[in-house]
């Protein structure tokens, strides 16, 4: 799985012109599955983003995790993040898993995460979404749970 993973204030997303998540201070992750991906490695991201300590201390260092701050996740599933570009100019997502095996993970992840007392906000699986956010700091990370 991987994961771009942005410390926000606030994030939301739109389906169809309607709200279909939004979250308030936390963490903004876009989500993707590839076919090797399996439950260890959603439980390996769920507990590593929980833990990540990527919020501001009262002297201003990222000492604080998410459950730390009592922060939210807008998780957002995004197949295009395993999107090959080294050949032409059209992106190539062979690498991005099936849609029903790469809901399965999805879901798991978001339900580990809930498990943590974590409060998830998600999008629509495979719809068209509009993603706002106000990215703090900012920071922004890419996570792997092979690498």
């Amino acid at each position: 799985m991987k994961l771009v993973v942005q410390r926000v204030t606030d994030a939301s997303v739109t389906v169809d012109g309607a709200v279909a998540g939004r979250i308030g201070p936390g963490i903004m992750a876009l989500v993707g599955v590839t076919h090797e991906d399996t439950e260890e490695d959603a439980a390996y991201l769920a507990d590593k983003i929980v833990n990540l300590r990527i919020f501001d201390d009262e002297s201003g260092k990222m000492n604080l995790s998410l459950l730390d701050t009592g922060g939210e996740i807008l998780s957002v599933s995004q197949f295009t993040l395993y999107g090959e570009t080294k050949k032409g100019r059209r992106p190539n997502f062979m690498n991005a898993a099936k849609p029903d095996q790469a809901l399965l993970l999805y879901e798991k992840w978001n339900e580990l995460l809930r498990e943590k007392g974590v409060k998830v906000e998600t999008g629509i699986f495979g719809a068209m979404m509009d993603v706002q956010l106000t990215n703090s700091g900012p920071v922004t990370l890419i996570m792997d749970s092979k690498q």
